[in-house]
């Protein structure tokens, strides 16, 4: 999850005081939103927690995300409510990924509360692992509450068959990045979930700088397909962008369903 696109998004849920609390918080440093970070190379993971004290948490941090998820305890979590918009607001290529920016009125009911919808944006591979397994990509919808909590709702992508959205998004998708454009009606978030929402759930971070804590992590067990044309064609745009995992430090991971 990014935290700049997050904050840039902020605007749609800016009229909640404590988020607009938090997005001033977030903008209080600048040199931390405009600190150039990558994923390889210099500048990349390794070296995040370097490139302003504001980030001490990338490599300090105790509950710092993904992880590969080994085991998990099965739990009676309440299910997943989701009531999202059929249509998107702006797509934006952002430097880090292709993001997709949600008007509001969309919203999550989690064993958290209610939070609305604010982005979703994809990882070429997958950040998270399962027992170990790299899937071709990930999706991360970024809900926000009033209080300023996150709760992050994961979606796994294995290749297969052709989903229409994802197909839209990719051809739709900006080549360089630059400011948002109006996104294609036809891109529905409903119809990048699963037919069964069971979840996991373990307390994270954010997976870019500055990492904070405290993120209500919800990983769907059951992957989506795209076509395998499509997860190359944004392969070609952002080939790695993805966080390694990181160490559990003993966190329960609870399992719905």
């Amino acid at each position: 999850m990014r935290r700049r696109e997050f904050i840039a998004t902020l605007g749609a849920v800016s009229t909640w005081p404590a988020i607009a609390a938090l997005s001033s918080v977030f903008a209080s440093d600048a040199f931390a939103a405009d600190a150039h970070w990558t994923y390889e190379g210099h500048g990349g993971p390794n070296d995040w927690a370097e490139l302003d004290p504001a980030n001490v948490a990338c490599s300090a941090g105790t509950q710092q995300s993904p992880i590969n998820i080994v085991d998990s305890i099965r739990a009676k979590l309440p299910p997943l409510r989701i009531d999202w918009s059929r249509r998107t607001d702006t797509i934006v290529n952002n430097g880090h990924t292709i993001q997709v920016n949600v008007a509001d009125g969309s919203k999550l009911i989690a064993p958290g509360g209610e939070y609305k919808l604010v982005q979703f944006h994809f990882h070429h591979p997958s950040e998270h692992q399962i027992n170990g397994k790299t899937y071709p990509m990930e999706i991360h919808f970024v809900h926000a509450n009033a209080a300023g909590g996150l709760a992050v709702l994961g979606v796994l992508v294995q290749t297969g068959r052709a989903n229409a959205v994802f197909d839209k998004i990719v051809s739709t998708m900006p080549g360089t990045a630059g400011p948002p454009i109006k996104a294609d009606a036809a891109i529905n978030p409903n119809l990048l979930l699963p037919p069964r929402l069971t979840y996991y759930r373990y307390s994270g971070s954010l997976t870019t700088p500055p990492c904070s804590e405290n993120v209500d992590w919800l990983l769907l067990t059951h992957p989506i397909q795209a076509d395998a044309k499509s997860v190359a064609a944004f392969a070609n745009l952002y080939s790695a962008d993805a966080r390694p995992v990181q160490q559990s430090n003993r966190r329960f991971v609870l399992r719905s369903g």
